[in-house]
């Protein structure tokens, strides 16, 4: 550790730093930041940290809510948003106690800390990579109002079907057919690739970024497989990286779920692989699509959970407007391979040992990123545990296209839930598996669902255009 802090001190001044900015992470899974001036900085700043108010953090501080945050050398970069030269660290937050500190066991990262120890002692594994997948919209405007007198949206994109009478040069996307589409119509092309440059350099390998389905400016990047402390870091990293490169274009950027009526929604589907010793856990020539028992363990320990988990990983009320059949969306509770309808798939295309894994394909970015992927753990590491077989629970192999089934044969699959507030009612329920080990305290879920709950009372509050143009002349 004093090497790495005599690093920064020697970063600070060979790049000239002028601020030192301190991003510390709220329970919606938001940063937040502090900001220092460098010649304030020291040795004791990276050793002792600063004080912050947890309380305003929305966490359930049972302690005093004086907290301390520790920066983490190994996530320092200069931030490129900045004119003025900032050097930019995540961290974790501490109890202020003596004679030492202790972790905050709210804090998101230091729950990611606590699952991935569980899952070490466990014996499972001593590994666990993740590859999140990031789909955006980027659009040229946007704007909304909620007020008494006027409550409404409007969105635009250049390159969208619905500006075909306005744009002279005729390069407009049909509807649902943006995935993959070249340039010209690819208009967004350098502002990606920016994202992407920046994205590497903040420590985080990139795989590709392209065009996806919805023809209102959605576009995809996806990293590579990291480990999964790492992966929560490098999940918030990219989403301020994609959003303050749009507002640089002139753009503006959302992970928001479903911004589009009519159009394709935005998903963060996680790649799962484990290793121990080195080895993928995951990987067996003989079973269901060259997957182990483990792996098909862990796939029934997240279908078990997974309407509970949708309270984690789908924590909006705009997340259950992407939840719906047609858009490539999962709503059926079950795994197959190559099957975009299932909760679970299972790619193909991964047919190297290490590369063998399956993607849980619900969750969004409204998630708080160190909550979701500790929650999808911690419900896979029960189903290791209790040997939980997805198959004979009936919850697939379905290696049909779900959307076209008959009726009669829909009714017999299970949904995840249609709301925010069932998802909530099922966390309530079920969280035995997120406490387990004290990963998730007990205070943290309760704070979590009551934070929740009150925001569906007041969304549900608000009437909403469609409700007058169903309802206003009856």
């Amino acid at each position: 550790m004093e090497n790495k802090i005599k690093n920064i001190m020697k970063l600070i001044e060979e790049q000239g730093i002028e601020m030192v900015d301190f991003k510390m992470v709220d329970i919606d899974g938001r940063f937040r930041h502090v900001t220092i001036p460098a010649k304030s900085f020291s040795e004791d700043t990276m050793r002792d940290g600063i004080g912050f108010d947890a309380s305003n953090y929305g966490y359930a501080v049972v302690e005093k809510s004086d907290m301390v945050f520790i920066p983490d050398p190994d996530t320092a970069m200069i931030d490129p948003f900045c004119e003025v030269p900032t050097l930019s660290m995540s961290g974790n937050a501490m109890i202020i106690d003596y004679p030492e500190n202790r972790p905050l066991a709210q804090y998101p990262r230091n729950i990611v800390n606590a699952a991935e120890k569980y899952m070490q002692d466990s014996g499972v594994a001593d590994m666990m990579y993740i590859l999140p997948e990031f789909e955006f919209y980027l659009f040229d405007n946007i704007g909304w109002e909620v007020s008494p007198d006027s409550i409404g949206m409007t969105l635009d994109a250049n390159q969208s079907y619905w500006n075909s009478g306005v744009q002279g040069q005729g390069y407009v996307v049909p509807k649902q057919k943006n995935y993959h589409i070249a340039k010209p119509f690819d208009n967004s092309y350098e502002c990606r690739s920016e994202m992407c440059m920046l994205i590497e350099k903040a420590g985080v390998p990139v795989k590709y970024h392209h065009p996806e389905v919805g023809a209102a400016g959605q576009f995809e990047i996806e990293p590579k497989p990291g480990q999964m402390s790492k992966m929560a870091d490098g999940t918030m990293m990219i989403k301020y990286i994609i959003q303050n490169t749009a507002a640089k274009y002139g753009k503006s950027a959302t992970l928001m779920p479903k911004p589009v009526y009519g159009e394709a929604g935005s998903g963060m589907h996680v790649h799962i692989l484990l290793f121990k010793d080195g080895k993928p856990v995951f990987s067996d020539d003989n079973g269901y699509s060259h997957l182990s028992k483990e792996a098909h363990w862990f796939i029934g320990g997240l279908l078990k959970h997974i309407n509970s988990l949708c309270a984690i990983t789908n924590p909006s009320t705009n997340s259950f407007k992407r939840l719906v059949p047609g858009f490539e969306a999962p709503v059926t509770v079950g795994y197959a391979t190559s099957n975009r309808s299932a909760v679970i798939r299972i790619p193909a295309y991964a047919k190297q040992p290490e590369e063998r894994r399956f993607e849980i394909r619900n969750p969004d970015a409204t998630c708080n990123p160190y909550f979701c992927y500790a929650a999808i753990l911690m419900a896979g590491i029960d189903g290791i545990k209790n040997q939980i077989d997805p198959h004979e629970n009936g919850w697939g192999p379905f290696d049909v296209n779900l959307f076209n089934l008959p009726e009669e044969e829909k009714k017999k699959l299970k949904s995840l839930p249609t709301t925010l507030e069932g998802a909530l009612d099922a966390l309530e329920a079920d969280h035995d598996y997120l406490t387990a080990g004290g990963v998730f305290p007990e205070h943290l879920i309760e704070k979590f669902i009551s934070t929740k709950r009150e925001e569906c009372r007041k969304l549900a509050a608000i009437p909403h255009p469609a409700e007058f143009d169903k309802y206003y002349n009856c």
